[in-house]
């Protein structure tokens, strides 16, 4: 990955880019751990942790030049960071101006005689287009997911409560291959289900209610991301009504999901089924995004998007309705854009589940 960051440097006019970003100096790195920095320049790669993390980073990125910033002179980041940049002669740094703090960047400003450039989503950009073995980290994570929710179905049941089917949940992920790594995930039930990202309760599943899993795990650091439903008893006629909507929402999407397609499009294309219908006011529009190493991974799908999709984009498709005080209905799908059309890394069915 380093690679596709020197050419980027080379474009921009910069000989030095502290990434402090630690998804970014995943991305680059592949190092795995904590409180890390890279000072990546023409000649050296230079990996900057402590004492805890040596022994890592050493194993993890035989390619770099690894330091113990706060063993090094000057005792801190930005000491280390000043020295580098004189040792190499470094002229102008680019660096993360959405993650670096202000403390941090007037320590260097103040210390590094190099002219210091603001960078804004750089790696990031070059993280939209998946390689083939990000995406079969990716394809594992989802894999996982769905295993793990087949496992799930017989502890849905009324009395139980939401912390502890999450709890459940990610426990059947690690134990289906998932990394340890804590995410969180939703799980919500009965009217709470209209809360778009909310947290699991107390409250106990009781008969007639929705359940709602929003949920993912990471495989080698990549992630999944998908959301079913259930419901615990028999359907109402309004909850048929509005998980039918919500299944053509997700159907006319997917029709959609092609490269060379304007994100703003699928949006569109997403409401076609409500549009003229109560339930309209009740949709949210930020209908997807990308993922990868994180879960919420630019670009993002809605009515304003303008970008378009291209072939080895990992993406998530979620239109919804969402009724305060009566409940909201979501189906998240996994997609990998492919040459002529789309591969769904969700094998899980679109159907609604009766328990």
């Amino acid at each position: 990955m380093v690679e596709k960051l020197l050419e980027y440097m080379k474009e921009e006019e910069l000989d030095g880019f502290f990434i402090s970003s630690g998804i970014n100096v995943r991305y680059i790195s592949h190092y795995t751990g904590d409180d890390s920095y890279l000072l990546i320049t023409a000649g050296v790669n230079y990996f900057l942790t402590d004492s805890r993390y040596m022994e890592q980073a050493q194993k993890e990125c035989p390619g770099y030049q690894v330091i113990d910033w706060r063993a090094a002179p000057g005792k801190s980041l930005g000491s280390t960071l000043k020295n580098l940049a004189e040792k190499e002669g470094l002229k102008r740094i680019g660096f993360e101006a959405e993650d670096v703090s202000y403390q941090l960047f007037s320590t260097l400003k103040d210390g590094i005689k190099a002219e210091l450039a603001a960078t804004f989503g750089a790696v990031e950009q070059m993280r939209i287009i998946k390689t083939p073995e990000e995406i079969q980290y990716l394809r594992n994570a989802c894999a996982i997911s769905c295993r793990a929710f087949d496992r799930l179905l017989p502890d849905i049941r009324p009395g139980v409560t939401e912390k502890e089917l999450a709890a459940r949940l990610s426990l059947y992920m690690v134990m289906e291959g998932a990394d340890t790594m804590p995410y969180g995930n939703i799980l919500i039930s009965g009217a709470r289900t209209s809360l778009l990202h909310g947290i699991p309760s107390s409250k106990a599943i009781e008969y007639g209610d929705f359940v709602l899993m929003d949920f993912g795990c990471q495989y080698k650091g990549y992630l999944s991301d998908m959301t079913r439903m259930v419901i615990v008893g028999k359907t109402s006629d309004k909850q048929r009504e509005v998980y039918r909507l919500e299944q053509r929402m997700l159907e006319d999407s997917l029709a959609m999901m092609n490269a060379g397609v304007c994100l703003r499009d699928i949006y569109e294309a997403s409401v076609r089924a409500i549009r003229d219908t109560e339930y309209f006011q009740y949709h949210y529009s930020g209908i997807g995004h990308g993922i990868g190493l994180f879960v919420h991974e630019p670009p993002f799908m809605g009515p304003a998007s303008k970008e378009v999709l291209k072939a080895g984009n990992v993406r998530t498709i979620e239109p919804g309705i969402y009724i305060p005080d009566w409940g909201g209905v979501r189906i998240e799908d996994q997609i990998l854009i492919t040459e002529d059309g789309y591969e769904n890394m969700i094998s899980t069915t679109h159907e609604l589940i009766e328990l």
